[in-house]
């Protein structure tokens, strides 16, 4: 009876996150591709961005707002976007067959990366041979090696949170102090992440090249 319960629970808490998904952004469907969360701090002027692949795109956006796992609390902290909340994650997409999205995904955080936007990705995506965004050499100095022993601690504790560990808020729903408080420590895990521009991809090219014209979709 208990399991039944949940399960109704689940079903209803989905329902209402589903009517919120497609208020921001009516056109998100089930079908396999690339989603991008987008939001820009009106305070700062800093933009963030969050690139995922999904085999059901609606469904894994679900999870998201039904989850405890790094981006799912700043979803939660932040809220999507609308009239009331223009801070909010803002919801783009594009349709992908399975056997593209490992390519797309990596193309599109380092898209975004490159285009200003402050990533929420921990990796460069794609799966297999994927790479933690931002690995940089040790710098000198005693403040600096500080820093980069915070930037240590975090990437060290950050996999181990990735591989081993999980975390979650005292209560359930969590209030907005302690979401708060779970985004500052998930800011610190990603603290290590800082991502870089080489010079080797040159992007405006390459989505000319590839569709004819940019498709690049981020809240500006």
């Amino acid at each position: 009876m208990g399991y039944n319960k949940n399960i109704a629970k689940v079903k209803a808490i989905d329902a209402k996150n589903e009517k919120r998904i497609l208020a921001v952004n009516p056109h998100v469907n089930d079908r396999s591709g690339i989603y991008f969360l987008t939001r820009k701090d009106s305070e700062t002027g800093i933009r963030f961005s969050y690139v995922g692949q999904a085999r059901h795109i609606k469904s894994r956006l679900l999870q998201h707002l039904r989850n405890f796992q790094r981006i799912d609390i700043s979803l939660k902290s932040h809220g999507l976007k609308s009239e009331d909340n223009p801070d909010g994650w803002d919801i783009n997409f594009i349709n992908y067959p399975l056997e593209k999205l490992d390519e797309m995904e990596r193309y599109y955080i380092t898209l975004y990366a490159l285009k200003g936007y402050q990533s929420r990705n921990i990796d460069t995506g794609g799966g297999s041979g994927k790479r933690e965004l931002g690995e940089r050499k040790a710098p000198k100095g005693y403040r600096d090696g500080l820093k980069q022993g915070r930037i240590n601690a975090s990437r060290e504790i950050s996999h181990l949170f990735e591989k081993h560990l999980d975390y979650r808020p005292k209560n359930e729903p969590p209030n907005r102090y302690q979401l708060q408080a779970m985004e500052k420590f998930e800011d610190f895990l990603n603290e290590h992440i800082v991502p870089e521009d080489n010079g080797a991809l040159d992007t405006d090219k390459i989505e000319r090249e590839r569709y004819g014209a940019t498709i690049y979709r981020g809240s500006e």
